[in-house]
C-alpha cells in the first residue's frame, strides 16, 4: 500500500511539473522531460532543481577564482544539499515554524538596504539580471527558516557550565580572544550515525585519498567542493578569519601548528574527519573592550491564549503609537509581558551574548532612537528600542560573558553538524540521480 501512494504521489508530482514546464516554455519549442533525482520522505528533487542550484554553484566557484572539480562530482555534491535543505525544511514543517510574509518583507527590505537601493529598486536590479523576484523571494524565506532551525534545535539549547568558563579563562584558549586570528578552510567527511567500524574505516580510507590528492598540489577549494560535507564545501571551505577561541577545538589545537599553505593531519571528531588548511595568519593585540548597547523593549508573550499574528498585531498598533509620539516607557510599562516592565522596558548595558541570537542581530541593526518592527524570539514578540552605544573595559564579570560566548561559537558547529547527521539518518531519502 504504501508502495502505491509513493509510486501514485510520484506520478503525480511528474505530471505537475510536465505541465508548469509546458506552461512556461515559448511555443513550438519542444518539451525537455524533468525527472526526479532523489526522494526525501515525502517529496522529490527534480533535475530542474539541482541543474538549477548546480549552475549557481559553478557561478560562485568562478568568481572565487576556484578551479572547478569534475562537473558529475560537484552535481554528486549539490544534490546532497539539496537534500539536507529538504530535511530541515521538512523539520520546520512538522515542528510548526515558519517564517511568514511581514518577517520575510523586512529580511528582503534589509538585503535592499545593505545594497544601497529601495525593495522596488532592489527587485528592479534583480529581474534585469533575470532573477525572477518571486523565486527568489522564496528562496529567502527557505534560508532564513533553516536558519531557524539551527537557531531553536542546536544554539539555544547549548549549555556553558561556570567550570568550563573556569577552565577557558585559566588555560590558553582565553589569550585567542582579540589575538592572532587564522584565515581557515576545512573539509569534512562526515560520518552516519551509529556508523559501524566497516563505515569508518571505509570513510578514513577516502579521507587518505582526499589528503594524497592535496598533497600532490590539487587545489583546497576543489576538492572541498568535490568531497567535503560541510555546509561551506561549494564555497571552496573557507572559514573566514577566526580567533583561536572562536574555531572548534580541534581546529585551535591544530592551527597554530601550521604554517600558511599548509593542509593539516586527519582530523577525527564526532562528525566524521577533518582536513584542515591554513590560508593566512595576521597578527592583534589583545583587547579589553566591547561595545555596549543600552536597549529597552516591549515583550508580548506567545502562548496558548496569545497566538503569535495576535502578538504580532498588538506590537504593530503600539508601534504605531510611538511613531504617532507614544511614549516608549509608558507604553512597556502597560503592556510588556517581561521582568523590565515597571523600569519602562529598560535592560540596561547589554553585552555581546546577554540575549537571545534573534533579540541581538536585531538590535545591532538599529541605530539609536530607531525602533524595530515585531522582532520574534524564544519568549514571544519584541518592540526593540536602541537608546545609545559605547565600547567599555570588560569587567572579570564580563570576562566571563565573553569566555561563555566563545564557548558557544566553539561547540556550535560541532553541535549543528550532529544535529544535521541524525536529521540526515532519520530521513527516508533515495538517489536516482544515477538512474538516466
Amino acid at each position: 500500500m504504501m508502495f502505491l501512494l509513493r509510486t501514485l504521489f510520484l506520478f503525480v508530482c511528474l505530471v505537475g511539473l510536465a505541465t508548469a514546464q509546458s506552461a512556461r516554455r515559448p511555443a513550438g519549442e519542444p518539451l525537455t522531460a524533468d525527472r526526479i533525482v532523489a526522494v526525501v520522505n515525502d517529496e522529490v528533487v527534480t533535475y530542474y532543481e539541482l541543474r538549477t542550484r548546480l549552475d549557481s554553484a559553478l557561478s560562485q566557484l568562478k568568481r572565487q577564482g576556484t578551479p572547478l572539480p569534475p562537473r558529475e562530482v560537484l552535481e554528486q555534491q549539490v544534490l546532497e544539499r539539496l537534500v539536507m535543505d529538504k530535511v530541515q525544511l521538512q523539520y520546520a514543517k512538522e515542528t510548526g515554524l515558519r517564517v511568514d510574509d511581514a518577517q520575510l518583507e523586512q529580511a528582503l527590505q534589509r538585503i535592499a538596504a545593505g545594497n544601497k537601493m529601495s525593495l522596488a529598486q532592489f527587485r528592479q536590479a534583480l529581474e534585469k539580471d533575470g532573477i525572477v523576484f518571486a523565486k527568489f523571494r522564496e528562496d529567502i524565506r527557505e534560508e532564513m527558516t533553516i536558519a531557524r532551525v539551527r537557531e531553536r534545535e542546536v544554539e539555544n539549547k547549548i549549555v556553558i557550565s561556570e567550570g568550563e568558563i573556569d577552565n577557558y579563562l585559566s588555560g590558553e584558549s582565553a589569550k585567542g580572544v582579540g589575538g592572532e586570528e587564522y584565515q581557515m578552510a576545512h573539509i569534512l567527511l562526515r560520518a552516519p550515525e551509529s556508523a559501524s567500524p566497516e563505515q569508518i574505516q571505509k570513510l578514513k580510507l577516502k579521507t587518505e585519498q582526499v589528503l594524497d590528492r592535496l598533497k600532490k598540489g590539487d587545489d583546497f577549494g576543489q576538492v572541498a567542493a568535490a568531497y567535503s560535507d560541510a555546509p561551506d564545501g561549494l564555497k571552496g571551505g573557507d572559514l573566514g578569519w577566526r580567533t583561536l577561541d572562536r574555531l572548534p577545538a580541534i581546529f585551535a589545537e591544530a592551527a597554530p601548528k601550521l604554517k600558511a599553505g599548509d593542509v593539516s593531519p586527519i582530523l577525527r571528531s564526532s562528525n566524521g574527519f577533518h582536513l584542515l588548511k591554513l590560508l593566512a595568519k595576521r597578527g592583534g593585540t589583545a583587547v579589553a573592550a566591547v561595545q555596549q548597547t543600552h536597549a529597552r523593549h516591549i515583550l508580548i508573550k506567545v502562548n496558548e491564549i496569545v497566538s503569535e499574528s495576535e502578538a504580532r498585531h498588538k506590537l504593530v498598533g503600539l508601534r504605531e503609537r510611538l511613531t504617532h509620539g507614544g511614549n516608549f516607557a509608558e507604553l512597556a510599562k502597560l503592556f510588556s509581558q517581561d521582568g523590565s516592565a515597571p523600569k519602562g522596558g529598560d535592560l540596561g548595558w547589554i553585552y555581546p551574548g546577554d540575549t537571545v541570537p534573534d533579540f541581538e542581530r536585531a538590535m545591532n541593526l538599529l541605530q539609536p532612537g530607531e525602533v524595530s518592527e515585531p522582532v520574534r524570539s524564544p519568549f514571544g514578540f519584541h518592540l526593540i528600542e536602541v537608546l545609545e552605544r559605547r565600547v567599555q573595559d570588560i569587567s572579570s564579570e564580563r570576562q566571563r560573558a565573553a569566555a561563555r560566548q566563545a564557548l558557544r561559537e566553539r561547540r556550535l558547529d560541532e553541535a549543528y553538524q550532529d544535529w544535521l547527521r541524525m536529521a540526515r539518518d532519520r530521513a527516508y531519502v533515495e538517489l536516482r540521480l544515477e538512474e538516466r
